[in-house]
């Protein structure tokens, strides 16, 4: 494989790696703020128990998180310099502003207060302790708004101009200069699915991992016998402690969906103005046509997807949608990607110089296998938290004493299962976002193409042996974290939560300190 191929793979290969982290920290730390704050108002000291408790629990399963997010997303600024150089160099002043931010303000707001909120608790006064854990969630957040506008500027460069001396896109005031990078339509319309995205990782993860203790809890109080003190215990637990978390994991996954549903058809109209290709190649389109299906499910393998799609069956199809979702309109007509590509290569040319200055015949197609496929993944898994958050709303079903849990096998066996696709779910969004940007790292701006970059321009002139060789190391070194970071979540999750005793002497409930066992 050349220089560009084994470049792309490892940055694909880190970036999706590190995406596994990225939205359940995003998630998960705005769910244990919300947690802690229902802990901090309650009068009910049994809730206000019950409440603190969770909030431990899954906040030591976010410091876990967080760390190997720290640890894995280093890496990717770095890549930078040594796999793409020529990007760095063509857009290092409009590309390092935003990242400048995010590392500078969101990061250090995470990380400091992070550390006050873990060595924070019984030390500092509760409702202050309380801001800590909001600060990080505001500071993940941010975080992502900054990553989102980094890359938005990748997908319709804003607020920059080319400078025709150095060769080099920059900033410029007269277009808007930083404020139109970090107000770029595309970022604003990216940010609200990326964050809603990782409500519903952090939502599905913790649904998952209460369902699983309710009904672990459940059964052992019905072996125990309800009429016995253990079995009260349990019944209690099941009921008053987990049962809720279930519940408000629910509504953080149909929230999330409300907002993806919304945010994504908004970008899908915009994805179709500024990269009609992406929009085509998502349905596998070869040919102009209007009254445009959406296929669910097609016959065809990468090979029939690379030619003229002659090969592509389409199975089951949905009339009209494709249209729907590009223009609101069901009888529209789209481009093509053969027409696309026509256009394109009368637009910038039929051959491109490469950084060796090799002149190369260029193909204005992304990878239709990939992108038509991770686009329907991308939707798709997301129906696994559905029929989670529907079975699990069934089976709580009830008030006050008459609240129900559930022992169902089948349901917590599900509920391990439907954790991690929300995971995959983002992780096939951002696979399509990219690949379909291709050949393109900065795709040009339909109203103003000057600034453009193809993938294979931005590449460092490095020999293929030398990626290669820091493919497989980090490659190895990432397969070792990701062990090291599922045994220790699955250790704090499968650890639990104990369960709650009352002091004889002063009849006050023993809420569990937070701790961290690796």
């Amino acid at each position: 494989m050349e220089a560009l191929d084994l470049a792309r793979w490892q940055f694909g290969i880190t970036t999706v790696y590190h995406f596994i982290f990225v939205p359940l920290t995003i998630g998960l730390s705005l769910l244990v703020a919300i947690m802690q704050t229902r802990a901090v108002f309650s009068k009910d000291p049994v809730r206000k128990d019950a409440w603190t408790r969770m909030t431990k629990f899954f906040g030591s399963m976010l410091i876990v998180n967080f760390g190997i997010g720290i640890a894995t997303g280093i890496v990717q600024e770095f890549q930078f310099g040594m796999n793409w150089s020529e990007y760095a160099r063509y857009v290092g002043d409009v590309f390092g502003a935003p990242l400048a931010l995010e590392g500078l303000a969101a990061f250090f707001l995470e990380s400091v207060f992070l550390g006050l909120w873990i060595f924070g608790w019984g030390k500092m006064p509760e409702k202050i302790h309380l801001l800590t854990i909001w600060a990080v969630a505001l500071g993940t957040t941010l975080s992502a708004y900054f990553i989102i506008a980094a890359n938005s500027f990748m997908q319709h460069p804003v607020g920059a101009m080319l400078n025709p001396e150095t060769g080099r896109a920059e900033l410029d005031p007269s277009q808007g200069s930083i404020l139109a990078v970090l107000t770029n339509v595309t970022a604003m319309a990216a940010f609200p699915h990326v964050v809603s995205g990782a409500w519903l990782v952090a939502g599905a993860f913790l649904t998952g991992v209460a369902v699983w203790h309710m009904v672990r809890h459940h059964n052992r109080a019905r072996a125990f016998g309800l009429d016995t003190e253990e079995g009260q215990e349990h019944h209690l637990a099941a009921r008053d402690l987990f049962r809720p978390t279930v519940r408000f994991g629910v509504i953080a996954m149909v929230v999330s969906a409300v907002v993806l549903v919304i945010s994504g058809d908004f970008q899908a109209k915009l994805m179709f103005e500024q990269q009609p290709m992406k929009m085509a190649s998502a349905e596998a389109l070869c040919e102009t046509q209007s009254d445009v299906p959406f296929s669910i499910l097609t016959v065809g393998g990468p090979d029939a997807f690379s030619e003229d799609c002659s090969g592509v069956t389409h199975i089951i199809e949905i009339p009209y949608v494709t249209g729907i979702l590009a223009t609101n309109d069901p009888h529209a007509t789209l481009q093509g990607v053969d027409d696309l590509n026509a256009q394109y290569k009368e637009q910038f040319g039929e051959t491109a110089l490469d950084i060796r200055g090799n002149e190369v015949a260029v193909d204005y197609r992304p990878n239709l296998f990939v992108t038509y496929w991770s686009f329907r993944l991308m939707m798709g898994l997301a129906a696994f938290s559905g029929i989670l958050a529907l079975w699990a709303l069934w089976v709580t079903r009830g008030k006050g004493e008459n609240a129900r849990t559930s022992g169902s096998k089948l349901l917590q066996w599900f509920a391990v299962l439907a954790i991690p696709m929300p995971f995959f779910a983002n992780s096939a969004g951002w696979v399509f976002t990219e690949i379909g940007r291709q050949p393109w790292v900065v795709h040009p701006n339909p109203l103003d193409p000057t600034i453009r970059l193809m993938t294979m321009q931005g590449v460092s002139a490095n020999p293929g042996w030398m990626v290669l060789t820091s493919l497989v190391a980090f490659t190895l070194v990432y397969g070792v974290l990701a062990v090291l970071w599922f045994q220790m979540m699955r250790k704090a999750a499968l650890k639990g939560v104990p369960l709650a005793r009352r002091d004889p002497e002063t009849d006050e409930l023993d809420t569990p300190t937070l701790s961290f066992d690796y």
